[in-house]
């Protein structure tokens, strides 16, 4: 099983491929120009869709952010490494009430992307100032879904990672057929987006974008309760409590082994969108003193 710590790793070795790119690849002047290169930065949110809203696509913003190199080989298309960092959450009310289940979770992102612009795009002669544009790539996202506990005789409030206590019997051998979920998975995002030339050097955009994931366990949320004898002997007191909260609604409810905590039919998914801005690599080296001088008036 991939561990938590490498979601990290995938995100440090994001960083070194935008390096390598902005660097190494560009001095092969024979493939790449400095002005067809922009680097930049989105801002915005993230949404969850999944168990616990019903699978709708309107849910409970956070926030998050992602880094961009663009290649432009001509003004109708572009190829985009990034890497994103950001937070979905959901069940702020679970969509079944009595379920009374929520999560949060970090999102770790590092994809590639192809964009068409629907119109031709650019500084050059026949060119479009703006353009909308659709997009689709691959990539690998990590994620750890956490639940939050309030002690009732304290009142003390703790969130507690809920892959390793296994809340839906994974691990134990009464699910053989359930092991504990990995923390990595892939993600194809797609979506469309605007962009607007600002200046000859800067592009100004705004971008929506589904997730698509192959996990149904975003959430922590799949298949059906276990019941809480079994947790209390494999994952202890707080897997029994965290994987069945009906009774904090209804006191002395308890669920039945095998009733259906969730839709293991359907992948959770999450959602991305901001503004961006990115800036041609050819004015950034020029401000950095490594390459030749650009016109003034970025």
């Amino acid at each position: 099983m991939i561990k938590r710590g490498d979601t990290y790793k995938l995100l440090i070795a994001s960083a070194m491929l935008l390096v390598a790119v902005i660097v190494v690849v560009p001095a092969k002047g024979q493939y790449f120009r400095y002005n067809q290169l922009e680097l930049g930065v989105a801002a915005g949110g993230m949404t969850y869709i999944g168990d616990l809203n019903n699978q709708s696509i309107i849910g409970s913003v956070r926030a998050g952010g992602m880094l961009l190199l663009r290649y432009n080989p001509g003004n109708r298309w572009t190829f985009q490494i990034s890497g994103g960092y950001g937070q979905v959450q959901g069940g702020y009310p679970d969509a079944i009430e009595i379920r009374n289940l929520s999560f949060r979770s970090k999102i770790i992102e590092a994809s590639v992307q192809v964009q068409f612009n629907f119109l031709p795009f650019g500084n050059g002669t026949g060119s479009f100032p703006w353009t909308p544009y659709i997009y689709v790539g691959i990539g690998m996202f990590g994620f750890n879904p956490k639940a939050e506990y309030t002690n009732p005789n304290t009142g003390e409030t703790s969130w507690h990672e809920l892959q390793p206590l296994g809340t839906e019997g994974q691990g134990t051998p009464q699910y053989p057929d359930r092991a504990k979920y990995s923390l990595m998975e892939k993600t194809m995002p797609f979506g469309l987006g605007v962009k607007w030339k600002a200046t000859k050097y800067v592009t100004l955009g705004a971008e929506y974008g589904f997730r698509k994931t192959w996990t149904d366990y975003l959430d922590d949320v799949s298949t059906t309760y276990v019941g809480r004898e079994l947790l209390n002997s494999y994952g202890g007191s707080m897997a029994a409590i965290l994987a069945d909260r009906s009774n904090q609604l209804v006191p002395g409810y308890t669920n039945a082994i095998g009733m259906q905590r969730g839709d293991d039919s359907l992948n959770d998914w999450y959602t991305f969108f901001g503004i961006t801005i990115t800036v041609q690599m050819d004015a950034i080296m020029s401000a950095l003193g490594l390459g030749p001088k650009c016109e003034s008036g970025w």
